[in-house]
């Protein structure tokens, strides 16, 4: 289980996420973060603190961004760590 960056993210970047994730999950992309499922302990600090409430459990991914869950495993695994 993980918890996954979703569309409201786009453009945002904020990065109030990831400076509370204890494991370093978040990768930066040209548009948005994303998160690496096989690094995410699925703790939940990050969905408090999105400002864009982009961050969803994979299991509650609403159904119009579903796509958003291949994609954070995908990209996570190219971009850089966000820092």
């Amino acid at each position: 289980m993980a918890f996954v960056v979703t569309e409201p993210c786009f453009g945002c970047k904020s990065k109030a996420c990831l400076q509370v994730c204890p494991v370093e999950s978040f990768h930066e992309g040209e548009s948005m973060l994303f998160i690496n499922p096989d690094k995410c302990i699925d703790c939940d600090a990050c969905a408090a603190e999105c400002p864009t409430n982009a961050i969803f459990h994979d299991e509650d991914v609403p159904e119009e961004w579903q796509e958003y869950i291949a994609l954070n495993a995908e990209m996570s695994a190219v971009c850089p760590v966000a820092v």
